[in-house]
């Protein structure tokens, strides 16, 4: 009987996927995921210790260095990875539910974010026939070229507020690169990406080549990020763990990409249409409870408008539908646990004791259906200064912060005031203003009468201590590869 047997699937048990199948962990330990709406047990996962992720490591080393995936050609991976896509969307509604009751956001979010994982693949498929080398013209007679070839077995950390879009994310194009994986979902949020592997399995990826281990960071991410035949780890989640894993992998000089913290920027100036920017303004703030790294959790607005912004955000934010991430109404579901409700809760006491007005919201909502969850009305505060903890900390909730600005000067001043840099949005009619303003953000990604600002397409990151690299477009495809450098002599006689 082999050391770890293939447990049994049901509805409500995850085994680790590693080597192509569903595994125990070692001792056969387990963890109770809770479903944040109702505090239920929602389902049992395996619960993966360092060896375990080291058995998964080693896996992926074999796929790599012996299987077939790195050396195929590039159109046949695109063409397992759209079948993947294919069985994402054709249990597009499972993937969902599970998404919605594991996470504690409204089904209407999670349907798209499967969506936008099943076009993540696809894209991807089609991307990597486009991975291409150069032939730079060089100082000798003979001829120079570049090829790009996947890095090694690579660990994904995936964190728990988006896990199977962001899951996606990493995994698409590591795998079009032809590089196999280790991936590892955030504790309180594995269902979606196990369920990944198996959809995964069944559209034709060879065994080893995608492993998932569930289980808590400072055991199983500590071991894949220290493992030596780790080549690369992408990370997803906060600052403090992103610094950590930058000193676990220095020793091997992993490559590292980082996607960390945010308190992005919403600049409004008076001449922005104000009914629009405060509609699309409502959802970069508060969608997914506000735990969001691309939140614009601090909105910066022109004082000459300053009160009639407050007056109808404030109008906006108490019509948002809180309520069952199931019900099709909801708008705002579940934080994701009570102990991260209890620490928005304290932010806003932080923000009261600091002078701050409390505008509206901030209450546990008194509907009894929704006592036993983690829900909290989105809390809208005023009167706030760049030195308030609220401007300035990210509180991963549904919390806004509305400081004034007096001109432009002091607009890009107030934005750049952070140790952040991920997103933002930009609010005017003057094109002029529009770019000067654009380029003097400091952020990695900015939108301009907009809340959208990632794109399949286009590359996604942070500057400051909101992390190194890019996700997404070509530039994430690239990061999972070795660029190498040939030479051809060609001069007779050499």
């Amino acid at each position: 009987m082999p050391a770890h047997p293939t447990p049994r699937r049901g509805a409500d048990a995850f085994g680790l996927w590693i080597d192509g199948c569903a595994q125990y962990a070692e001792a056969r330990a387990v963890s109770s995921v809770l479903e944040p709406a109702t505090g239920a047990p929602l389902a049992e996962v395996a619960r993966a210790s360092g060896a375990d992720a080291r058995r998964a490591v080693a896996s992926a080393r074999r796929a790599f260095r012996e299987g077939p995936w790195a050396r195929q050609t590039a159109a046949a991976r695109g063409r397992v990875l759209l079948d993947l896509a294919a069985r994402v969307r054709a249990q597009s509604e499972e993937l969902a539910v599970l998404e919605a009751r594991n996470t504690g956001k409204p089904i209407s979010d999670a349907r798209w974010e499967v969506g936008s994982g099943a076009a993540c693949f696809e894209y991807y498929a089609g991307a990597a026939t486009q991975l291409a080398g150069s032939t730079p013209p060089v100082d000798a007679p003979g001829l120079a070229l570049t090829l790009r070839q996947p890095l090694g077995p690579c660990a994904l950390i995936v964190p728990w507020n988006f896990p199977f879009l962001i899951a996606c994310w990493k995994i698409a194009p590591a795998l079009a690169a032809g590089n196999s994986v280790v991936v590892k979902p955030a504790s309180a949020t594995p269902l979606s990406v196990l369920r990944l592997a198996e959809l995964a399995g069944q559209a034709g990826l060879p065994p080893g080549v995608l492993n998932v281990v569930s289980g808590p960071g400072d055991g199983v991410g500590s071991a894949l990020v220290s493992d030596p035949d780790i080549v690369k780890v992408s990370f997803t989640g906060d600052s403090v763990n992103g610094a950590e894993i930058l000193r676990l992998g220095a020793a091997d000089i992993k490559r590292t990409s980082l996607e960390l913290g945010g308190k992005s920027a919403s600049v409004v100036f008076a001449d922005a249409d104000l009914a629009r920017c405060v509609e699309k303004s409502l959802v970069a703030v508060f969608g997914n409870a506000g735990q969001d790294c691309c939140a614009r959790s601090r909105i910066l607005v022109e004082a000459s408008v300053h009160d009639a912004f407050v007056e109808a955000f404030a109008a906006g934010t108490q019509a948002l539908v809180v309520g069952d991430p199931l019900a099709e109404s909801t708008q705002i579901g579940s934080l994701i646990s009570r102990s991260q409700r209890e620490r928005v809760q304290r932010y806003l006491e932080i923000g009261r004791e600091e002078g701050a007005r409390l505008v509206c919201g901030g209450d546990v909502p008194k509907d009894p259906a929704l006592a036993a969850g983690a829900f909290l009305r989105p809390a809208v505060f005023d009167r706030v200064t760049p030195s308030m903890r609220i401007a300035r900390e990210e509180i991963f909730g549904p919390v806004v912060a509305i400081l004034p600005f007096r001109d432009e000067a002091d607009a890009i001043r107030l934005a750049n005031d952070s140790i952040y840099g991920l997103s933002g949005s930009l609010w005017t009619r003057d094109l002029k203003r529009a770019l000067r303003v654009a380029r003097a953000i400091e952020t990695g990604v900015l939108s301009v009468n907009s809340s959208r600002s990632v794109f399949l397409e286009s590359p996604f990151g942070g500057v400051k201590r909101s992390g190194l690299g890019r996700e997404l477009g070509m530039a994430a495809l690239e990061a999972y590869t070795e660029l190498k450098s040939i030479y051809f002599e060609t001069e007779e006689g050499m």
